[in-house]
């Protein structure tokens, strides 16, 4: 009996944690609306889109660091994954919803083709070549004629209907009161299927080869863990979810530039993950959203911004190496 109690523990814990998950996500998608609606904020729809956006590339980011590698390159697949996205809408005529997949795909194949020979380099080395990776996708955004240069591509029209044997997968955004509120909707959606299978990654099979890479290659491989291929998988699902976020933004802007993405929003994207916690899956989300929130609370302090900001930021992780989420907790990933 003791042996099947303590069996039953975890899978007890895990339920309790799959309906609060469930609860949570409940009220975001019922109880944030009708605040908003109630308090008359609806740019907060605008502004709580785009932290559930940023944290979906932030989460492929939190993966590559997975497996033990510095990921500051995710702009680079965001920017691309937007403009695949657009190029299809605007020029083919491609219904949005359609485009979000294949610009996720785009990107996963791009990453393959550029990980093969950079996934083996290690540390500091790694990391430089991504962060270059955002100004050759801004470079070629400038130069490529399909995507219009420094003109940009603009008034992208928004999502329309979607429809599967008859049934509306998703209404024309165009003929809704408010386009904001169904953004948020999907977004937030979205941001809870990609959590919910990260999650269901790290703690499968894959993903505990996978946390064998960051612990130790050397050990990994000599048991016949394939660690070529789980780095190239890895660093594909990771530009899969900058692209998918991308094409999102591409959507609620109605416009895409070169400079919709650059250096700034790769580095931010990993702090996100190291402020909200390395160790934790959701760590990516609530960084994202402190560090969002974070620096708009700022702004009031003028000049003086940018300073307080990079302040906190050294104290946090000085205070804190594991993140927000270790608050309490050991810090093994959860």
């Amino acid at each position: 009996m003791p042996v099947l109690t303590a069996a039953a523990a975890p899978a007890g814990r895990r339920a309790l944690g799959g309906l609060a998950a469930l609860f949570m996500l409940g009220a975001t998608l019922l109880g944030v609306p009708a605040l908003i609606e109630a308090t008359g904020r609806s740019d907060l729809y605008y502004t709580l889109t785009s932290v559930a956006l940023l944290a979906i590339a932030a989460g492929g980011v939190w993966l590559t660091f997975y497996i033990g590698r510095n990921n500051i390159g995710q702009a680079a697949y965001a920017l691309a994954g937007g403009y695949v996205s657009a190029v299809l809408v605007t020029g083919w005529g491609v219904n949005f919803w359609l485009t979000l997949p294949v610009a996720g795909l785009f990107c996963a194949a791009l990453a393959v083709l550029i990980g093969l020979p950079i996934l083996r380099l290690r540390g500091v080395y790694f990391a430089m070549v991504t962060l270059v990776l955002t100004e050759v996708a801004r470079l070629a955004a400038l130069a490529l004629t399909i995507t219009n240069g420094a003109k940009g591509i603009v008034s992208i029209p928004l999502p329309q209907k979607l429809s599967l044997f008859g049934l509306t997968l998703a209404p024309d955004f165009a003929t809704l009161a408010n386009p904001r509120r169904a953004f948020y909707l999907v977004s937030v959606a979205l941001a809870a299927i990609v959590f919910a299978g990260l999650y269901r990654l790290v703690h499968s099979r894959l993903g505990h080869l996978c946390q064998s890479l960051r612990q130790n290659e050397e050990l990994a491989a000599s048991i016949g863990v394939n660690v070529a291929y789980l780095r190239v998988l890895a660093y594909a699902i990771s530009s899969f979810l900058g692209g998918l976020g991308g094409a999102m933004f591409v959507a609620i802007s109605q416009s895409i530039y070169p400079s919709s993405f650059t250096v700034t929003d790769s580095i931010n994207f990993m702090l996100s993950c190291f402020l909200g916690g390395l160790g934790y899956v959701f760590g990516p989300l609530i960084g994202t959203f402190v560090l969002y929130f974070g620096w708009d609370f700022l702004f009031r302090f003028g000049e003086y911004q940018l300073l307080i900001y990079s302040s906190l930021l050294i104290a946090f992780m000085l205070a804190l190496p594991n993140g927000l989420l270790s608050l309490g907790r050991r810090s093994d990933v959860r």
